[in-house]
Formats: C-alpha cells, structure tokens, sequence
C-alpha cells in the first residue's frame, strides 16, 4: 500500500469556510479512481497551503492518477506545480473499520 501526500501553495489564502466548499465541489469525483482507498483534502492552518492524503491500493494507481494532465490542472487551478511525496505504509490502522491493514481492503 502508498500513501502520498501532496501539497502546494494556494493561489489565494483560503479560510475553512472556503477550503471546505472548493475542496467540496469536486470531491465526488475521486470516488471512482482506480485503486484510489482514501483521500483527505488538507488545509494548512495559515490557509497559505492546500493538497492531500490519499491511500492508495498500489504506486502504479497513484502514478496514473498523478499524471502530466492532472499536474497541469493543480496549476491552472492553483497557480501552483504540486508536491507529491510517496510512502510505503505496511500497515494501516483503520479505527473506522476496527482493522489493522498489512493489505489494502
């Protein structure tokens, strides 16, 4: 399992508020992302930072999504080029399920 974090300057500051209704507007649209488990929008608590956390099934899921068409829609939106970080994640600790992963669900 991957885990990535990305993470980019916000074109403009962007209160709670605000970050919750953009972010909102499209969140939809990642419920049906190949081998994408999870996704959390992220706000850093200055509003000069945005991105995510997302839990992937396998790095080729998150390298096809993270793709050079995606990356050039982060900038148009944000002004910004992202920073994406991979991470192995062996286990996950799902409290929601009451699971701890060593495999992705």
């Amino acid at each position: 399992m991957i885990v990535t974090v990305v993470r980019f300057p916000a074109a403009e500051f962007l209160s709670v508020d605000e970050a919750r209704s953009r972010f909102g507007s499209n969140a939809a649209s990642y419920l049906d992302v190949p081998g994408l488990l999870w996704k959390a929008y992220l706000r850093s608590e200055d509003g000069n930072t945005v991105g995510g956390v997302y839990w992937w099934a396998d790095r080729v899921s998150a390298e096809a999504k993270f793709n050079d068409g995606w990356r050039r829609g982060m900038v148009e939106t944000y002004g910004a080029q992202p920073d994406i970080e991979y991470c192995d994640a062996p286990v996950v600790v799902d409290a929601m399920a009451g699971v701890v992963r060593v495999d992705p669900p």
